[in-house]
């Protein structure tokens, strides 16, 4: 028995000719897919985390801004002047009468949370909570629906 021969029965080598059986392709997908799908994942995970992170940033901001209004006008907008009142001056009780004519947001827009949803505010001129809805733009939420929130405690 030749040499070349022996070894390709014993290893199961092939002919150079001969190319992949079916199943060797089909495994070969199926790992190839599998990681693709773990890779995906990550991915994904990583976005929306950057959504959260992108969100939170944007209400720290926002809190910078409830301060600044806070220091000239002696309180928080209320809930019905809400963050609306960092942009225009309130025309509701409590009046403002040192609010700062430029505004407290440059640009004059207030920013949207990074699902395109405006950020809800909350306040009883004392203190204030900001939250941002979340992906599913619904209250509540588990998971990655949960809604995200910063008190005045929390912020900067």
């Amino acid at each position: 028995m030749k040499l070349g021969l022996f070894l390709r029965r014993f290893f199961g080598l092939r002919n150079k000719a001969s190319g992949f059986s079916l199943l060797e392709i089909l495994i070969a997908l199926a790992l190839m897919a599998a990681g693709g799908a773990f890779v995906a994942g990550k991915i994904f995970d990583m976005y929306y985390e950057g959504q959260v992170n992108s969100a939170k940033i944007q209400m720290q901001n926002l809190a910078e801004r409830l301060k600044e209004f806070r220091r000239h006008c002696g309180q928080y907008p209320n809930t019905e002047q809400g963050l609306k009142a960092l942009i225009e001056k309130p025309s509701s009780t409590p009046e403002c009468t040192r609010w700062n004519p430029d505004g407290y947001i440059e640009g004059g827009q207030l920013p949207k949370d990074p699902w395109g949803e405006d950020f809800v505010y909350e306040s009883d001129g004392k203190i204030f909570n900001i939250s941002s809805l979340g992906t599913d733009r619904a209250e509540g939420g588990t998971d990655k629906d949960v809604d995200i929130f910063l008190n005045e405690k929390q912020a900067p």
